[in-house]
């Protein structure tokens, strides 16, 4: 701990961690993380496809010149293609069955034409296909661009109450669903829908009759198309949730193996796994079996649309009503008016498959952000580090307050110890303070400035934090430790490595400073961590101290040595200190006892400890009765 005498500061040891996350308070945004009580809770209803959908082609306004090139080529393939079923019927009428004739010139016209058609047709759709490759990526590109920025920006508060498996599963797998759809379905519909029209006419210029019964099918189709989705669709969307839950799960197990093995409950997470597991493959299982349904029905539809056409127009034939070449051609236009339905009945799976994970994208994208900096937000200069609360509320969720009215003041360059039972409230404070969370109520001030008028980027260079869980990211020692100051010299990491007490287990590493770390791994042990994290708050050199614990992971000798940097850390800087031991945070400026979402007191350690209320009962619990004597005499 640290300790103020008559003669300055002097060094004790702290204590260990506290725990206090204040989770039991928490809402549940969404569903839970793997493991959560609630993962086989009943699946909310699927959004409107329909809105969904539109929201999509909204997004593709960006490409809109690309696109509407595009839909131009593929307009000039569709007339080419459209062509063909027409001279393939003036082909077949060049042959005189009377006479055994054939008009050779017309007929090699007719094939050349022909021959060029499918030229162009080829030209043009991989020209298309080309472009369309740049404007779907850049989609796919824009839409994990935006997810991404938008997780920058959305409230600390979503991530204590989601699974992290499931929120990679959605910019992963369900983005690489929205790509693989659009990739094949975009010109694909464009190309649909003109050949639906095209067809169409060229069937009612040809025979309006026998396009009569060519359009008995378009009900069918519908009651069809109908139906599937209905059923398919929802359990596309179990589908990719229960793979979001699998990838939480996998995700937890993987960062939590050791304390798995440790309590023996690797048959218990299997068991997990294979529950969820099982849902998915039936999910999955029933969602492709519904949308498999749709193309052997749709080719049964068109087939005996096809046959129908066929005995008819044979009838008509026979009785001079059409040539055989009409027929020949009317049969071709069937066959390419129910090729566009026979295409989107294959695209089918893919597009509802896009569909879902476009929604479930969309969730994240809807979601909540923090609430923007004012337009006059301060920008802190010389920052003192004078903290007031004034009459702070918060809950975590209605009706369930955490805080209620607290209000205390610190001076700057105060040490303040917060100190209270696991779920009291002491990191709620902080994280209010640094606006991680928004306050319900009362007012959080710096040097006299509303945190809410201060810009949060200023805000949040007030503090320097070092927490009880350190968390590194992939890369060198040096560059985990340059975090709050990229600018920072080596010599400056150095020297804050050597105040940490950190410069000498680095240099053993294989590659000093160099060495690549990460932070999910096990290269490192705790302690170690540790360290480096006090080295990155010592460089940070903010007017603010948070201490959470911040020698909770290292050895008791490694302890006693960190205090002195502890002490240089803390000079001149405003501190707080979380603790859950009360021997950690004793000779405090101040201690303030969190309790019932209420400051229960506030004072020195004498001070406290004189009148007798909660926390000399905290004294008591944790050191005993006969060392509470010893313990106000050291």
């Amino acid at each position: 701990m640290i300790h103020k005498s008559e003669s300055g500061w002097q060094v004790k040891i702290m204590a260990k961690s506290n725990i206090n996350q204040n989770y039991e308070n928490m809402p549940k945004l969404g569903r839970a993380g793997a493991g959560g009580a609630n993962r086989f809770q009943p699946v909310q209803k699927p959004e409107n496809s329909k809105g969904t959908f539109l929201r999509l082609l909204r997004l593709f306004g960006q490409w809109r010149k690309s696109i509407l090139f595009v839909a131009f080529l593929t307009l000039l393939s569709t007339l080419a293609s459209l062509l063909t079923p027409l001279l393939l019927g003036r082909a077949i009428n060049t042959f005189i069955i009377e006479g055994n004739l054939v008009n050779t010139t017309l007929l090699e016209i007719i094939l050349l034409e022909l021959l060029a058609c499918y030229l162009t047709v080829w030209i043009l759709d991989t020209i298309n296909g080309l472009l369309m490759a740049k404007v779907t990526q850049g989609l796919v590109k824009s839409i994990r661009t935006d997810f991404f920025r938008k997780l920058q920006r959305i409230p600390l508060q979503f991530f204590d109450s989601s699974s992290h498996g499931d929120t990679m599963s959605r910019i992963t797998n369900d983005v690489d669903n929205i790509s693989s759809a659009i990739a094949q379905a975009t010109t694909q519909l464009i190309s649909s829908l003109f050949f639906i029209i095209g067809a169409l006419s060229m069937m009612l210029y040809l025979s309006s009759f026998l396009t009569i019964f060519a359009l008995l099918a378009i009900p069918l189709f519908l009651l069809l198309t109908r139906t599937i989705t209905k059923r398919s669709r929802a359990y596309f969307l179990r589908q990719q949730r229960r793979l979001g839950e699998l990838n939480g799960l996998i995700e937890e197990n993987i960062n939590g193996l050791k304390m798995v093995k440790a309590f023996n409950k690797q048959e218990k997470i299997l068991g997990d796994f294979k529950t969820i597991n099982k849902e998915l493959c039936t999910y999955s299982t029933k969602a492709q079996t519904w949308a498999g349904f749709m193309m052997p029905f749709m080719n049964v539809i068109n087939n005996l649309s096809f046959a129908l056409i066929a005995g008819i127009g044979g009838v008509m034939t026979v009785r001079d009503m059409v040539s055989v070449g009409v027929v020949v051609s009317f049969l071709t236009y069937t066959k390419q008016f129910g090729q566009p339905l026979n295409s989107i009945a294959g695209m089918f799976n893919g597009i509802l498959s896009a569909l879902v994970g476009a929604e479930r994208i969309f969730e994240i994208l809807d979601e909540e952000e923090e609430l923007r900096d004012e337009p006059e937000a301060l920008t802190l200069q010389d920052v003192r580090g004078e903290i007031n609360f004034e009459k702070v509320s918060f809950s975590y969720s209605k009706g369930i307050p955490v805080l209620k009215e607290v209000s205390f003041h610190v001076n700057p360059g105060e040490v303040v110890a917060l100190v209270g039972e696991t779920g009291a409230g002491k990191t709620t404070i902080v994280n209010l303070m640094t606006r991680f969370y928004e306050l319900t109520e009362g007012i959080i001030s710096i040097d006299g400035h509303d945190i809410r008028k201060i810009k949060r980027h200023s805000l949040r260079d007030c503090f320097s934090v070092v927490l009880q869980d350190t968390f590194l990211f992939t890369g060198t020692v040096s560059e985990n430790i340059r975090y709050p100051r990229p600018e920072a010299t080596e010599a400056e990491i150095r020297a804050a490595s050597i105040l940490a007490h950190a410069d000498g287990f680095i240099l053993r590493l294989p590659e000093g400073y160099d060495t690549i770390i990460t932070g999910s791994t096990d290269n490192l042990s705790q302690g170690q961590r540790q360290l480096i994290a006090i080295a990155r708050a010592i460089l940070c050199n903010a007017p603010i101290l948070i201490l959470d614990e911040a020698t909770s992971s290292i050895d008791t000798m490694t302890e006693k040595e960190i205090q002195t940097a502890m002490l240089t850390l803390m000079n001149d800087k405003t501190s707080i200190i979380i603790a859950h031991r009360l021997s950690t945070i004793r000779n405090a400026d101040r201690i303030f006892v969190i309790g019932e979402g209420e400051i229960l007191e506030s004072g020195s350690h004498e001070e406290l400890m004189e009148k007798k209320g909660r926390y000399h009962e905290m004294v008591i619990s944790q050191l005993g009765e006969e060392l509470t004597h010893f313990a106000v005499e050291l």
